[in-house]
């Protein structure tokens, strides 16, 4: 009973005061267990959240900005609760607060901007999880929008942290902001006297035999010019996809049907031919064999 007195005591011994509350040894040692026990039944909550929303196929957009939201809002109700059981008001921290804020406003300027920033993306959604971007000279798709930066990959696999300012601040190309729709074409060069009707039929062909070419809209051949060397063409068509890698895949099989077409029906891949004027004479001179 006396070690049971003791411990009451020690637990009840008082640190300090704020304003005129005492802050007791106790109460610092409850601070850890609240914030632990509020974190834990906030991560549990999140997830049993996410779960449910990930089951009904909700926008994972949306799903994210939940997350941050429910943690910053629990954040808060820890923090006031915590403060309230060991009775510190939270008006104490008042004038603290304000010097903190004038601090920060100075020192952290840029924190803040892309903290502002992320809730932007995450609220205005002009770049989303999986959209495929064009950021200065690096294409990739978005991964995780953060409250600072966003988790950018690359297309050769490289990760970069983007702040989320840059990304509301700069022009970025969204490929698929709105769809997934892409538009790309193959150009080919053959030579003079080729049948030209007929090189427009292959290249349709070449490009509609491609499953992932889409019918609608419509593959388009484009007799493109009258070149220095050859007959130029370009074929236009669509695809559904959310990689470059798609188009150059796409791309690429065309090109290979192309060359076999192009072999059957002996249409010659036109290459650069140049004319070589000399000035003077020019003597041949046959040796003796």
């Amino acid at each position: 009973m006396l070690d049971l007195n003791h411990l009451y005591s020690a637990l009840n011994y008082t640190l300090f005061s704020v304003s005129g509350q005492a802050v007791t040894v106790g109460g610092l040692l409850l601070i850890p267990t609240l914030a632990f026990i509020g974190f834990w039944v906030t991560k549990y909550l999140v997830r049993l959240l996410t779960s449910k929303l990930t089951n009904r196929h909700t926008d994972p957009n949306i799903i994210h900005m939940l997350q941050r939201l429910l943690y910053v809002i629990a954040i808060c109700i820890i923090t006031i609760t915590t403060l309230e059981i060991i009775n510190i008001p939270v008006t104490a921290f008042a004038f603290l607060s304000g010097a903190i804020a004038i601090g920060v406003g100075f020192g952290a300027q840029n924190i803040i901007n892309n903290f502002i920033s992320g809730w932007i993306l995450m609220w205005e959604k002009p770049i989303r999880i999986g959209d495929f971007l064009e950021v200065e000279n690096a294409k990739g798709v978005v991964e995780e929008i953060n409250t600072r930066s966003t988790r950018f990959r690359r297309v050769d696999g490289v990760h970069m942290l983007i702040p989320n300012s840059k990304l509301l601040e700069n022009t970025i190309v969204n490929w698929t902001l709105v769809d997934k729709l892409m538009r790309t074409s193959v150009r080919i060069g053959v030579a003079y006297g080729s049948p030209a009707k007929k090189v427009a039929e292959l290249m349709r062909q070449a490009a509609e035999e491609q499953e992932s070419v889409l019918t609608d809209p419509k593959v388009q051949v484009i007799f493109e010019d009258f070149g220095d060397n050859a007959l130029i063409f370009d074929v236009n068509f669509w695809i559904q996809s959310n990689v470059e890698g798609g188009l150059r895949v796409a791309k690429s099989n065309i090109r290979f049907r192309l060359d076999e077409l192009f072999a059957e029906n002996n249409i010659v891949i036109a290459y650069p031919q140049r004319d070589i004027h000399i000035d003077g004479s020019l003597k041949l001179v046959r040796g003796n064999v």
